[in-house]
């Protein structure tokens, strides 16, 4: 029995937690599917799993971060899924953004066979995984999330208790909705400022100290120069991808029909990004959509696959 953590899904997020969580002197296995992902993950130096076996034998904690609901489904629910050789004694966390359905369905197999579970999405990007500044937004039980504070200490700075599993998932919906919406309506209006020939930077500060304000003005600018450390300054490589923000905007979109709710706002930012990414944007950090909406008016450094 070699009591560590069991770390399933390396990519872009699940690669810098995992690190994080080395460096604070845990003991860590990983798994992936991707042979590229698999590779970047070795020259780091992870200790990589070939057989989920190996992985799961003695794993006091199992943490996943996978892209899609159908991953998470597939990984613990599937024809060979690990739910039932997971050991009893450990805690499953679920990092991944996916729909409330799927996260509610492992958690309640998992509480049958007398596992627990919690669901804890994180917000912060990439950058906020790097250097150990997560928000993970949870759900689950006060017992097992105090059994996760450790972790979550480790790999970031806020743990934002949502409520019972699957409330973690459900508030990043909520979330990211609101996000993508207060996106496209801060680059519409500094798009605005620079039509109108006004002063953007001055345009900028005002609206920082005025009602207008909202999180991805002040923090996360899609006009260059305006902020510090924000992919707009580099050339708009991500971050948070296009991609990623459509695939929760559709998250959002699909969660409010199966309840009936009105969320015009979010459908209407669901086919901007939709449209973006169709255009060959996908990569493109998220903050990117002010090209869209600035059309001829825009005129910045835009490279975000990093290709000069």
């Amino acid at each position: 029995m070699s009591n560590h953590i069991a770390f399933i899904g390396v990519g872009n997020m699940g690669n810098p937690m995992a690190k994080q969580l080395v460096d604070a002197g845990k003991n860590v296995k990983v798994f992936d599917v991707s042979p590229e992902v698999i590779k970047i993950a070795k020259d780091s130096g992870l200790n990589v799993i070939e057989s989920m076996e190996e992985l799961l034998d003695g794993a006091t904690t199992v943490i996943s971060m996978l892209p899609e609901g159908k991953h998470v489904r597939s990984l613990y629910l599937g024809e060979n899924g690990i739910l039932n050789k997971i050991p009893k004694e450990c805690l499953i966390i679920d990092c991944s953004t996916i729909d409330i359905e799927t996260s509610l369905a492992l958690g309640s197999e998992a509480k049958k066979i007398g596992i627990n579970m919690i669901d804890a999405p994180v917000t912060g990007g990439v950058m906020g995984a790097r250097i150990g500044k997560l928000n993970f937004l949870v759900g689950g039980t006060k017992e097992s999330v105090a059994i996760a504070k450790p972790l979550f200490d480790i790999m970031g700075q806020k743990i934002l208790h949502a409520g019972e599993q699957g409330s973690g998932v459900g508030v990043k919906i909520c979330n990211n909705m609101s996000l993508g919406i207060s996106m496209i309506a801060s680059a519409e209006a500094l798009m605005l400022a620079k039509r109108l020939k006004m002063d953007v930077k001055k345009v900028h500060s005002i609206i920082k100290e005025a009602s207008g304000n909202n999180w991805a003005m002040t923090n996360y600018t899609p006009l260059p120069n305006l902020t510090e450390g924000v992919p707009s300054n580099n050339k708009y490589r991500p971050g948070f991808s296009a991609a990623m923000m459509t695939k929760d905007l559709k998250l959002a979109n699909d969660a409010a029909k199966s309840v009936n709710a009105s969320t015009p706002l979010g459908k209407a930012a669901l086919e901007i990004f939709s449209k973006f990414c169709e255009d060959g944007d996908s990569e493109t950090d998220y903050s990117g959509i002010s090209k869209k909406i600035g059309g001829d008016a825009w005129d910045y450094p835009f490279d975000p696959k990093g290709t000069d």
